[in-house]
């Protein structure tokens, strides 16, 4: 075990209203909000909501920037294998962590010690790959239901 201070730093999310239109996404609490030119990151991460729904993680492996809504983790890689975190940090009840009164709300020092189970990195990537095909099929599943109602 392990706390997820320990592998990755929890950083904040910026204002995206002064940036130029472009083809990188700018992710808010519910998702993609709007394509800008700059990135906050460019390796895989873990968006964590800091505000509102604060179970609605989202993984993502390419260049993105993040709203100040949501959390992005800086991970390190030699420690946990990045979408590995994704699937551990989904498996927590994130709302059980809710510091707020009005508003759900999450803070950097209670996300760091959040619990995590880090086997070697080898099994990590495992796990991934097993994690990942059903989350192919369910996907599929999903666009089959879609399409068969649309019918």
């Amino acid at each position: 075990m392990t706390r997820l201070g320990d592998v990755c730093a929890i950083r904040y999310g910026k204002d995206h209203k002064k940036l130029s239109d472009g083809s990188i996404p700018t992710y808010g609490s519910g998702g993609i909000m709007r394509y800008v030119d700059t990135a906050i990151c460019e390796q895989p991460s873990v968006l964590i909501p800091r505000k509102g729904t604060l179970g609605n993680l989202f993984y993502t492996d390419e260049p993105f920037w993040t709203v100040d809504t949501l959390f992005w983790t800086d991970i390190d890689q030699t420690k946990i294998v990045p979408k590995y975190l994704y699937y551990q940090l989904k498996q927590k009840d994130l709302a059980s962590y809710n510091v707020g009164t009005a508003v759900p709300s999450l803070t950097v020092e209670v996300l760091n010690e959040i619990d995590l189970d880090v086997p070697s990195i080898d099994k990590q990537r495992r796990i991934v790959e097993v994690l990942n095909s059903f989350d192919s099929k369910i996907a599929l599943n999903n666009q089959l239901n879609d399409y068969l109602l649309a019918a």
